[in-house]
């Protein structure tokens, strides 16, 4: 028996509107033939199989093997929950039957029976973990469509995926006379036309997604935070990293100009952001702005006009030391304000560093902050007060109180001249320092980079933080920014922080001691398309071998190199329509990535 689906269509004539129409917009056959064990999908032959026996045991990524098969072969899963009463009768009845086959067979004086034993044992073991709420149970539907040219070449093919389904100890059958539900189940249209299932429990389930890679390292725990990077160029199979699983949490990633460095750390940052991680970016091209306003992040501009940071607010992330922190803060604070944030900032006169810190407690103190904890939720003086107390303690202390004189009442006074404006609260912070002046870039960075921290030490550990800093480099070739960002990689995990480094200038980094240890602290590490004249310090800091130079020099947009210790996986970064939207940017953001 033949029959047709759909009518024949010219090519070139639109779908009508409506839901047959748009259903299968833009993929519709011309028409569909039925046979018994086929289907004719235009010019293409399918035939599906129905998945009908399991193996006892299964291993994680099991159907991996399937989907590694060279030809086509679509996959389908369609998985129903199986309420947890609903399951515990089942449960209790399937325990009553096997347990009266034992004993019938018992009664009889007939030998046991080692698989209906194990099928009782295994039963008994199951209704246990759902009573304790430890599993599930679900009934699962497995369909294979085997695509051809002809009819021939299905026969074989069909044949060739038989055999090894039967090799992962699969029993399978052809859909007969169901074939064209067979291929409907097996679109990704979410409908089981062929409705012939199995119960599964959570575990077996759970293994039937192949979402491992044999080229990475097996986490000895999960913690439900694995990010989807993208699909593995050496398999079928997709790329599903936890870095929260690491020894640490810290990332790198390194890439010459145009490679995907940052639409691949917007990727990684927005898929955190799912998974519940809070997170602090510091934007300085303000690429991180659409889609902080998508996810209803807060975006913090320092530069621009009535934004302010005080850098007086105090952090009880410090303990008992938070007021002798914070004035030791302000020596390094008006050391950047006055020398710039190079290597040599950071330092000022004895006499000068005396004053300053007499002059900060006393302002404290004017606002009636002690070492109380209680008083610290008071509002902390402004840095015009510490530059009054200044003036009254001699010639050291108007010296300092020179110093500051910019930043108090001249013409640098915009970001200081009042209370911090906006809170660093919320899952995604972004510092958008672009409209920073060049003159107020290193006092400003500071700012930024002391409200980071303050945020990360004084929150739950328990609480997972994501620190990203774009065009990295422009802080490591700084002695500040570099100090900050080796201490943020050094003690980060403790806070349950992670910080994410994203630079282009790979061979300026490497060459700097600081920028090495950032690096090495980082467990994940991911690598982009290198320039020709950085691939050397790279591949001697990351230990590459010749093909994966090779790899890296070819490497077409968004391919990465992902490697943690001496586990390496290559993979192309991979966002939908939506998530694209917000994260291109620049000239190639209309460009499918």
């Amino acid at each position: 028996m033949v029959r047709r689906f759909g009518r024949v269509r010219r090519r070139d004539q639109p779908l009508r509107d409506g839901a047959s129409g748009n259903l299968l917009a833009g993929g519709r056959p011309d028409a569909v033939e039925v046979a018994g064990r086929s289907l004719r999908v235009g010019a293409e032959h399918t035939a599906t199989l129905v998945v009908t026996g399991y193996p006892a045991e299964v291993g994680a990524g099991w159907l991996d093997p399937i989907l590694s098969y060279p030809g086509r072969v679509d996959v389908a899963l369609h998985i129903e929950p199986v309420p947890p009463a609903v399951a515990a009768a089942r449960l209790r009845k399937q325990r009553g039957r096997l347990e009266s086959s034992r004993r019938q067979d018992a009664a009889k004086g007939r030998l046991d029976d080692p698989d209906l034993d194990a099928a009782a044992y295994d039963a008994a073991e199951l209704a246990i973990r759902i009573a304790r709420g430890e599993a599930r149970l679900f009934r699962l539907g497995l369909y294979l469509t085997v695509h051809a040219a002809d009819g021939d070449e299905l026969e074989q093919r069909v044949t060739e995926v038989r055999n090894l389904a039967s090799s992962l100890l699969l029993d399978t059958a052809p859909a007969s006379w169901r074939q064209l539900q067979g291929w409907i189940s097996t679109m990704p249209l979410g409908y089981d036309a062929l409705g012939m299932r199995r119960v599964f429990d959570t575990d077996a389930l759970a293994a039937s997604f192949p979402f491992t890679s044999p080229d990475l390292p097996i986490a000895s725990g999960d913690t439900g935070m694995g990010v989807l990077f993208g699909l593995n160029l050496a398999s079928t199979g997709v790329i599903v990293w936890d870095r929260w699983e690491q020894d640490n949490y810290n990332a790198v990633i390194l890439a010459r100009s145009g490679a995907g460095k940052s639409f691949l750390a917007k990727l990684d940052l927005l898929r955190n952001l799912y998974l519940g991680v809070d997170a602090f970016v510091i934007d300085p091209e303000d690429e991180y702005l659409a889609l902080a306003d998508a996810v209803g992040g807060t975006v913090i501009r320092p530069g621009a006009q009535g934004v302010r940071i005080n850098p007086l607010d105090l952090n009880p992330g410090d303990g008992g030391d938070t007021l002798y922190r914070r004035s030791q803060f302000m020596q390094t604070f008006t050391a950047v304000a006055t020398c710039g944030g190079g290597a040599e900032a950071g330092v000022l006169p004895a006499e000068q560093a005396a004053a300053l810190d007499d002059a900060v407690l006393a302002a404290y103190r004017a606002k009636g902050i002690t070492t109380d904890p209680r008083t610290w939720r008071r509002p902390p003086p402004l840095l015009a007060d510490v530059t009054a107390a200044l003036r009254e303690l001699g010639e050291h202390g108007r010296a300092v109180a020179a110093k500051l004189h910019p930043y108090t009442v001249g013409s640098f006074k915009g970001l200081f001249d009042g209370p911090t404006t906006t809170a660093a609260e919320g899952h995604l912070v972004v510092y958008a320092i672009k409209d920073l002046p060049d003159e107020l870039k290193p006092v400003g960075t500071l700012l930024t980079l002391d409200a980071i921290w303050r945020t990360v030490s004084s929150s739950s550990p328990d609480i997972r933080k994501l620190v990203l800093v774009d065009e990295a480099w422009l802080m490591l070739r700084a002695g500040l920014g570099a100090k900050f960002l080796f201490r943020l990689s050094k003690s980060a995990r403790k806070y349950g922080a992670g910080l994410t480094v994203v630079t282009q200038d790979a061979a300026d980094v490497l060459s700097t001691e600081v920028g090495r240890a950032v690096v090495s602290n980082a467990a994940t590490q991911i690598l982009l398309r290198q320039a020709p004249q950085a691939i050397d310090a790279v591949a001697e800091a990351f230990d590459l071998t010749d093909g994966e130079r090779t790899f890296l020099l070819s490497a077409s947009r968004g391919d990465a190199l992902l490697a943690c210790g001496t586990s390496r996986v290559a993979f192309h970064a991979l966002a939908s329509d939506i998530e694209a939207e917000l994260i291109q940017t620049g000239p190639g953001a209309n460009r499918p990535h």
